[in-house]
């Protein structure tokens, strides 16, 4: 008896509290699924650049580079109209530079070198931002500064760190989108229109518990989240068992239910529990693995030698093609090229507003495919472990596959076909690379392969074969999120109204009238 008391009671108590999060999370779990958190994709970014203009005199790269006084090999180094309206090489230096070549700064970040003059763009002033964000919109579409801010409801992710502070500029688009724009190298980093940032507020905003973001609880707000779902968990078991407990399965009861109790709410809350029990206890569960609580999932595998499959870090030199003779050698609409050191290649990577970029030679600016036996050999040296074997997937499995832009994991380039390299190593590191470009798309190793399981498929059903077969996995979401939401709105009436009554029966009552001695008499 004293267990089942105790059972009783945790489930009372820390479900009039847990109930009403649950709520929240089924209601704004249902809009996640339509609508998710503000981000800029690959794919919006490259459509809202302009397209790169050939009969520009563009500084080829080095001559850039030697211009800014920037040298040593680099990491990354883009050419766009990304910055200012105007073409700009985006500039990554080497965190280490070659032997006998100058170090760049420390905590220089990204170099913003103008492809005209080579000069170093440095302030991110009101007029440089209103250009960048006139490019983004296009010809005829007004825009409206409206300051600078460090964080805010939309601008919680941390990839956006190294853009802090952020410009915001208001469009008179057709969507009411929102612009914001990098302090540090005036790009376009993040587009949320009106309607994606009202229905955040009653989804990623509310779900994540944002709210406690940017307030004296930001440095404990993974651990409230966690500590919630783990209160959930407690919740959603100790109702399970109880609810199995009071449900006669042969028999009845005198009132000829099944269920011992007659109120309304209280007997849906004991039908909706037996019915969606299950789905609620692993949507908690799954919430808290996506958290990646105490890092959990974080495994001890050795880094992958990126440089060392590349033949060494990026550098450019004066021999490289420039950018005109790049452009001419592919259809037109350029929106990027990206130089990238690939398999022992120094390559040019030309991106349009669609589909797969187009590779060239960096020298002669012809087209150039990867040597499949050199791309082998190259990533074999990712990792000090031996190869186990590669395949080429040419469809999406459970994973590598490719998930909705507003979605939490999706918004990626996942494309087709791609290899898997499984290494021997004691974590068992699977490596995508992509076999046209030589770029490594991603790592997953067993601890990443859990949290799939634990965490995608649990929480958002990324299951193939649901997945392939829309609306059918919107019905399934949306009905067994019906029925959480009804378990523990119910709940949270039930919750109330028990609280409600404890503290009405804890208020001090006064004294009692006086009573006279005498009868009191009728009037005639």
């Amino acid at each position: 008896m004293h267990f089942k008391r105790w059972l009783f009671l945790v489930h009372r108590w820390l479900g009039i509290v847990a109930c009403a999060f649950f709520a929240m999370w089924f209601v704004s779990g249902v809009v996640m699924m339509y609508v998710g958190y503000p981000k800029l994709t690959e794919a919006e970014r490259l459509q809202h650049l302009p397209p790169l203009d050939a009969s520009q005199p563009l500084l080829g790269p080095a001559q850039a580079l030697e211009a800014a006084g920037i040298e040593g090999p680099l990491q990354t180094l883009r050419l766009a109209v990304a910055s200012g309206g105007r073409a700009v090489y985006l500039v990554v230096p080497a965190r280490e530079a070659a032997p006998g070549a100058r170090r760049t700064p420390p905590g220089s970040g990204t170099v913003v070198v103008d492809a005209l003059t080579g000069g170093v763009l440095r302030e991110v002033d009101r007029q440089r931002v209103l250009a960048s964000a006139e490019a983004y919109a296009g010809a005829g579409v007004a825009v409206d500064y409206r300051g600078s801010i460090d964080e805010d409801a939309f601008t919680h992710s941390r990839g956006l760190d190294a853009h802090r502070p952020l410009h915001v500029v208001e469009l008179a688009d057709a969507q009411a989108t929102r612009l914001y724009v990098s302090g540090k190298t005036g790009e376009v980093v993040r587009d949320a229109p009106r309607a994606e940032r009202l229905w955040n507020y009653a989804g990623a905003w509310i779900h994540w518990l944002y709210p406690l973001r940017g307030t004296a609880l930001d440095p404990y707000w993974a651990d409230i989240v966690n500590w919630l779902s783990i209160a959930g968990i407690a919740v959603a078991l100790t109702g399970t068992v109880v609810g199995v407990m009071r449900w006669r399965f042969r028999h009845v009861y005198r009132s000829g239910s099944h269920s011992p109790y007659q109120g309304f709410m209280m007997r849906w809350h004991h039908i909706s529990g037996l019915l969606f029990a299950l789905v609620t206890l692993t949507w908690i569960f799954s919430g808290l693995m996506s958290m990646n609580p105490w890092r959990v999932f974080d495994g001890k595998a050795a880094a992958l030698r990126v440089d060392a499959m590349n033949g060494g870090a990026l550098t450019v030199g004066m021999e490289d093609a420039s950018p005109t003779a790049v452009l001419a050698s592919t259809s037109g609409g350029v929106r990027e090229l990206n130089w990238v050191r690939r398999a022992g290649q120094t390559l040019v990577l030309a991106s349009t507003a669609a589909g797969r970029p187009m590779v060239r030679d960096a020298i002669t600016a012809q087209p150039y495919t990867l040597d499949a036996e050199a791309l082998k050999r190259a990533v074999a040296r990712l990792l000090p472990e031996a190869i186990a074997r590669i395949d080429v997937l040419r469809a999406y499995d459970n994973h590598y596959y490719a998930r909705d832009a507003h979605t939490m994991t999706g918004g990626t380039d996942k494309p087709l076909p791609v290899w898997r390299v499984v290494f021997t190593d004691a974590p068992a590191s699977w490596v995508h690379v992509d076999p046209l470009t030589g770029t490594v798309l991603g790592r997953i190793d067993s601890h990443r392969r859990a949290s799939r399981w634990l965490f995608a498929m649990l929480h958002s059903w990324d299951w193939l074969p649901l997945l392939e077969r829309r609306p059918l996995w919107d019905v399934v979401l949306v009905v067994l999120s019906l029925g959480g939401a009804v378990l523990s709105l119910t709940g949270v009436v039930i919750g109330w109204r028990r609280l409600g009554r404890k503290l009405r029966g804890a208020k001090p009552r006064g004294p009692a009238p006086a009573q006279s001695a005498a009868p009191s008499r009728r009037p005639a």
